[in-house]
């Protein structure tokens, strides 16, 4: 970020005082641009035993299968956030939502977390930002074509939570950190 976004000069990178860490700050005007971790939410919908998944029609991971997922806006909740996702992506619904995986990607500046939750009425369909949804059993769910690391994470947590005889509304609250830059090649 070149310029001030208050007053329009041109920003530096310096460490604030009584800060410990180096921020964009505005020499001429003092303001301090915080860079903060981002928030993407999303859901994970079941119906039949089957899982909701959507084929991204946005980059990253442009034609990879994903949960339905995304940034938190202001002014939401995070489980208002992720059934706007649901209903964005796959005009679908979630019920009885439950937060169900936490990761921090610290590499990225982001924190994913996902809800468990019963697909509405078994009811969706295909939103602006996907190609195609389809709900999936275990043994269909196309792995090699999952766009990200969490999305795989949730899913193997969910599968094995069900063959460890986990029951609705006691399924484990998963944490976990992927401290990695993501490679996200091209196809």
């Amino acid at each position: 970020m070149p310029f001030c976004l208050q007053c329009g000069t041109k920003a530096e990178y310096a460490i604030p005082q009584g800060d410990s860490r180096e921020r964009i700050v505005c020499p001429s005007c003092g303001y301090i641009h915080y860079q903060n971790p981002k928030v993407i939410n999303g859901c994970l919908l079941i119906h039949d035993e089957k899982v909701l998944l959507c084929r991204r029609a946005i980059e990253p991971r442009y034609g990879f299968w994903t949960l339905p997922a995304g940034f938190m806006e202001l002014g939401e909740t995070m489980q208002d956030g992720a059934n706007r996702e649901c209903w964005e992506e796959a005009h679908a619904v979630g019920e009885n939502l439950q937060l169900y995986c936490l990761y921090d990607l610290p590499a990225l500046g982001d924190i994913h977390a996902f809800f468990l939750g019963d697909l509405q009425q078994g009811k969706f369909g295909v939103g602006e930002e996907s190609l195609e949804c389809q709900l999936f059993a275990e043994h269909e769910i196309p792995y090699d074509e999952l766009a990200f690391d969490t999305v795989i994470q949730t899913l193997r947590h969910y599968f094995a939570d069900k063959r460890n005889g986990a029951t609705w509304g006691k399924f484990p609250l998963h944490l976990g950190t992927i401290d990695k830059k993501p490679v996200i090649p091209r196809t």
